[in-house]
């Protein structure tokens, strides 16, 4: 499946630093740059900050859509991850990108600077299934699981 997506460079600064892509032939996503005009301390435990992308996208396709994730190294080590987990861009979202920062380290540790071109985050397109709801009073067959809840297929 290769689905073509146009990305749009808003930041040309994204020419020196290199354009999104895959870092590797088996990557999973592409990594996206800390697209600001000089260094930006992230305070532990200070609210999320937008950072821009550099890139707008068009799907145009009912079938994709693209998740922001944090970068492995990054949160494990630094402590820096994504203010709303995930971020969802939906195929038919033209704007920027921006990713949500956060230090999630403990009041009274260093601040976490990010530099102007940094790889931040990576996007990762993915299938979207969109299946008809329908509205049910009695579920048309029963599971093993049934209503149980956390933990009720053991610890």
């Amino acid at each position: 499946m290769h689905p073509h997506i146009e990305i749009k460079i808003l930041d040309p600064r994204l020419n020196a630093w290199g354009l999104p892509k895959y870092q590797t032939p088996l990557a999973a996503a592409i990594d996206l740059f800390a697209c600001i005009d000089a260094p930006m301390q992230i305070l532990p435990q200070a609210a999320a900050v937008l950072v821009p992308s550099g890139i707008a996208l068009h799907m145009d396709s009912p079938a994709l859509c693209a998740v922001i994730l944090p970068r492995s190294g990054l949160g494990h080590k630094k402590g820096l991850i994504l203010g709303n987990s995930v971020g969802l861009i939906d195929a038919d979202y033209t704007a920027q990108c921006f990713i949500s920062v956060w230090n999630r380290n403990p009041p009274g540790s260093e601040a976490i600077t990010i530099e102007p071109g940094e790889r931040i985050a990576q996007m990762m397109f993915l299938p979207v299934v969109r299946p008809q709801l329908n509205v049910v009073s009695e579920f048309s067959r029963s599971s093993e699981r049934g209503g149980g809840g956390f933990g009720s297929t053991g610890v």
